[in-house]
């Protein structure tokens, strides 16, 4: 026995406002991950050439390496729930205004 239309309808709107949320988050959390990065410019210690310092050499283990591999996963977080929401968009998949078989 099928689903009636206005649970579909319901169901649609809820999984459609989730994803929002969780785009808005990841979105949110992307922005702050970013701000908090430091520059990748040297100043003026880069016209003197290179510097060889602990946290050149110890550069994996950083709280910036942390944090950029913190923000490419919230960005491909973002990025896949971005196109979930989009498939989710075609009425076809939830059978919204179509008769069923």
């Amino acid at each position: 026995m099928p689903f009636p239309t206005q649970t579909i309808e319901t169901v649609h709107d809820v999984v459609i406002i989730v994803l929002l949320v969780l785009m808005m988050l990841c979105a949110i959390a992307a922005i702050i991950l970013v701000l908090f990065q430091p520059g990748n410019s040297q100043g003026i210690d880069a016209l003197g050439g290179s510097s060889e310092t602990f946290f050149g050499k110890n550069k994996g283990r950083s709280m910036e390496s942390k944090m950029k591999k913190w923000t490419i996963i919230v960005l491909v977080i973002l990025a896949v729930l971005a196109l979930v929401f989009f498939i989710l968009q075609f009425d076809t998949i939830w059978w919204i205004g179509y008769e069923r078989p």
